[in-house]
């Protein structure tokens, strides 16, 4: 039994360290000089998320013989601090090992898919590059042993996410949509940070054996009161940022600036996921506040809906998926919010591969639909017809003119918290300059800049 947990151990290393190591790899190779083919830099991507997968199936197998609920293996610690020490341990149980097993079979279809999709693409390399990176992140988040750990991959994943929305680089608007993607990321992951201090001022640590008692989903947590509801409150900001779920919800369709790839790994299924598992692993926490559930339910509920009726006037197949998304992930918090974590889990899964293979398959569908059209004489029938049964004509109308200027969440963001942060940030700007120089600084002029391209060109 001790040889098999000891395998069971290495696996778990293995799943969760190949991915990094090899991009690491691949950078260091290509900051020597090296630019690998297309086919080379497919392949060994491909290599690695099947060993990743094998590793994965092969640790899924002995837990499931072995009756293992937890697996976990310990580095000692990075770093310390004064009394704070930032443990390196690795801890997977039957909540994260269906979401890593997930994150690398699904990285590897993107993989298959991408290598003809973005076929003599100039930021090809730089593409496989990002999703390696990626996908280590994503299993860092699933199978870190702590909070801390756990915020680690969270930050790798949301610069993988910035960075393949502005994949086209060429182009102000994905820029100009990353950089916003980028902001909201960093103003909701505040609420994970501080919700991670919260924790750990309460209990001394912030891994998960020492936060949470038992297993999942039958765990609880020694946290009560006040105490338990900032640290779920915090920790549910993050995840409304990360989950794009109401008001923060108005960077998702901005992310449909990238390549359809990344759109489907990320905004399909498990960047927009994470969280929702954020949620799912701090559970005992919410169980503790019933005020932090009551506003996960409500939350949810409102992006629910948010994202049906917004979905049904995008112009665009992409945009209306990534609402579709939006509301599907409504459902889950709702899940999570009235105590269903099995049910939330199960959506989770289903509703990732159903998405991308929706995204993976958006051009076809688009082509087909137009077959469709043209076969059918352009009287194809009618969709909606349920919500014009139930909804007054006058209610139809107000409701058609929220979802144009999808729910006016943009707009009240802009004017009651980006436009007050620009403005103080200039104010702050000014007076640090007088500080320091005496003198006041002109308005800038606007000079138009040439996009600069610093990659190299990959032989085919």
């Amino acid at each position: 039994m001790i040889e098999l947990y000891g395998a069971m151990q290495m696996c778990l290393v293995a799943t969760s360290c190949i991915p990094g190591a090899m991009f690491l790899t691949l950078g260091l190779g290509w900051l020597l000089g090296w630019s690998p083919r297309e086919r080379t830099m497919a392949a060994l991507t491909n290599a690695t998320l099947v060993t990743s997968i094998v590793a994965t199936l092969i640790l899924m197998w002995w837990m499931v013989s072995s009756g293992s609920n937890v697996v976990s293996i310990a580095f000692g610690n990075w770093f310390s601090v004064g009394n704070y020490h930032f443990p390196l341990a690795f801890f997977v149980d039957w909540l994260s090992l269906p979401m890593v097993t997930l994150t690398v079979l699904l990285s590897g279809l993107v993989s298959a898919f991408s290598k003809r999709y973005l076929h003599r693409e100039r930021g090809f390399l730089r593409f496989f590059f990002l999703l390696q990176l990626f996908t280590f992140g994503a299993v860092l988040v699933f199978t870190s042993g702590s909070f801390d750990l756990l915020i680690a991959g969270w930050e790798l994943v949301g610069i993988t996410s910035v960075l393949l929305i502005s994949f086209f680089q060429e182009r102000a608007e994905p820029v100009r949509n990353a950089i916003r993607v980028f902001a909201t990321y960093r103003g909701c992951d505040l609420g994970l940070l501080v919700g991670v201090f919260v924790l750990y001022h309460h209990s001394g640590a912030a891994t998960f054996d020492r936060l949470f008692l038992g297993t999942w989903p039958n765990q609880t947590t020694t946290l009560a009161g006040a105490t338990a509801t900032t640290a779920a409150l915090l920790l549910l900001l993050a995840s409304m940022g990360k989950s794009a779920q109401a008001p923060f919800s108005g960077w998702l369709p901005r992310a449909m600036e990238g390549p359809t790839p990344s759109s489907a790994i990320f905004y399909g299924a498990i960047s927009v996921h994470v969280g929702a598992y954020l949620l799912l692993r701090a559970s005992p926490v919410l169980v503790a506040s019933p005020l932090a559930s009551a506003a996960v339910v409500i939350i949810g509920a409102w992006s629910a809906l948010h994202g049906t009726f917004v979905g049904r006037v995008c112009p665009d197949a992409k945009t209306a998926l990534a609402y579709a998304a939006m509301a599907q992930l409504g459902l889950i918090f709702v899940e999570i919010g009235l105590g269903f974590p099995r049910l939330a889990l199960a959506h989770i899964i289903g509703h990732s591969l159903v998405r991308m293979l929706q995204f993976l398959r958006a051009p076809s569908m688009l082509h087909e639909y137009h077959g469709m059209h043209a076969a059918s004489g352009g009287h194809l029938g009618r969709t909606g017809l349920h919500y014009e049964a139930i909804i007054p004509a006058a209610l139809r109308s107000w409701l058609y003119r929220l979802a144009l200027d999808r729910g006016y969440h943009d707009t009240a963001i802009d004017r009651y918290v980006i436009d007050p942060l620009s403005g103080l940030a200039r104010i702050l700007g000014v007076l640090s300059l007088r500080s320091t120089t005496g003198t006041t600084p002109s308005r800038p002029t606007c000079i138009p800049v040439t996009p600069l391209h610093i990659e190299r060109r990959a032989d085919v």
